[in-house]
C-alpha cells in the first residue's frame, strides 16, 4: 500500500500550485471568515468593513470550493471508487470529510446571497454563520489528520 493518502498526494503534486488551489486558498478565505466573525459576535456592529470583508469571503469560499468539489468529484472520487484505487479507510475518510466542507462552506455563500435563512433577524444569521464556520473547522481538521495518517495504520488485517 502507498504510504500516503491520495489527500496528502493531492497537495504533495505539482508544488506549490496544488498546494495553493486545494489549501491555502480556502483556509486563507475560511479563517477570514472565522477570525472576523469573533470580532462581529463581540461587537456586534454589523455595519462595519470587518463585516463586508466577512460578507465578501463568505460567498467566494462558497462559490471557490463548489468548483474544487466537483473537480474532485470527477477527477478523483469517480474514478478512485470505480477502479478500487482507495488506499485504506484513512484515504476515504480525509478525502470524504475534505469534500463535506462543500455544506458548510455553501451554507455560508447562501446564508450570505440570502437565499437560505431569509425569515430570520440579523442576530439568528450571525449565529447560523457561526455554526457553518465550526462545521466547517470540524470537517477539515478531521480531513487533515486523517489525510496526514500513513494509510497502512488502518489496514484492515484478515
Amino acid at each position: 500500500m502507498d504510504a500516503m493518502t491520495h489527500y496528502m498526494e493531492l497537495l504533495a503534486t505539482n508544488q506549490p500550485w496544488n498546494l495553493i488551489i486545494f489549501m491555502a486558498i480556502p483556509v486563507i478565505l475560511a479563517e477570514t471568515i472565522a477570525v472576523s466573525e469573533l470580532a462581529i459576535l463581540f461587537s456586534r456592529n454589523l455595519n462595519s468593513g470587518l463585516r463586508k470583508l466577512n460578507k465578501v469571503a463568505g460567498i467566494t469560499v462558497g462559490i471557490y470550493f463548489t468548483g474544487i468539489f466537483l473537480y474532485l468529484l470527477f477527477n478523483a472520487v469517480i474514478p478512485l471508487t470505480s477502479s478500487g484505487g482507495w488506499r485504506g479507510p484513512a484515504d476515504v475518510i480525509a478525502v470524504g470529510f475534505y469534500l463535506l466542507g462543500i455544506i458548510p462552506l455553501l451554507g455560508i455563500t447562501l446564508l450570505e446571497l440570502g437565499f437560505i435563512a431569509k425569515k430570520r433577524d440579523e442576530v439568528e444569521k450571525l449565529k447560523l454563520h457561526a455554526t457553518f464556520v465550526g462545521i466547517f473547522l470540524v470537517v477539515s481538521h478531521i480531513a487533515m489528520i486523517f489525510g496526514m495518517l500513513n494509510p497502512s495504520l488502518m489496514e484492515m488485517k484478515m
